[in-house]
């Protein structure tokens, strides 16, 4: 495994969890935040961000796609985000933007690596080489019970779908991740107040900014 690589220009940061863990508000609220303080951010997502990107998300998403090889799950997923890092992310934190990403490698380790009956070792070799081994400065894991997340879909897609336990074993992925590296990690209760947990992102998020461009 190559050596973690974090940008030198530019702020990378990425939001993760389990479903209905309310990345999404959160990840807008901080590009809000930082557009309201001056800065450049760019808000984006895993999987479908790109071109390639929305072509694999229908793939990997659809209950229409039906069952597919662990493996071929994976490997898909691996090739969104390296077209993401490629065409994405890489670019604007080249030009000094803050970059929020609504998922990144981590849920891939999750849900792949713990969810499903793959060597997580592998899982995250075929991430970090698809990715450049960059990583977040800052990742925020949005921690909530599965029962509650699932809870809020009416409709599930293929993912969204599998068990109880499956999703509690993903919950279980993000937080040995974030407990091994608190360095880089933010866990928050994801049933606290969502004006609460925005102050919180944005408090982590304040000391990075110092290699941030601003408008």
């Amino acid at each position: 495994m190559s050596t973690a690589t974090y940008a030198e220009s530019g702020v990378f940061v990425c939001f993760e969890g389990g479903e209905g863990s309310g990345k999404s508000t959160q990840s807008q609220r901080l590009a809000d935040w930082l557009e309201q303080e001056g800065y450049v951010a760019l808000l984006t997502f895993e999987p479908g961000d790109t071109e390639v990107g929305r072509k694999l998300r229908t793939i990997v998403l659809s209950p229409e796609t039906g069952e597919i090889s662990d493996r071929t799950e994976a490997l898909l997923y691996a090739a969104d985000k390296s077209e993401h890092v490629d065409t994405v992310v890489q670019p604007a934190l080249d030009r000094g933007e803050v970059v929020i990403t609504d998922r990144y490698v981590d849920s891939m380790l999750a849900y792949q690596g713990a969810g499903r009956a793959l060597d997580l070792d592998e899982v995250e070799q075929v991430a970090r080489w698809a990715t450049h081994d960059l990583r977040p400065h800052l990742t925020v894991v949005l921690d909530l019970e599965p029962e509650h997340g699932l809870g809020r879909f009416e409709e599930r897609d293929r993912i969204e779908g599998e068990s109880l336990e499956f999703h509690q074993r993903v919950r279980e992925g993000f937080l040995r991740m974030a407990k091994a590296d608190p360095d880089h990690y933010l866990v928050l209760d994801a049933r606290a107040d969502v004006d609460e947990i925005t102050a919180q992102v944005s408090d982590a998020v304040r000391p990075l900014l110092a290699q941030a461009v601003r408008r």
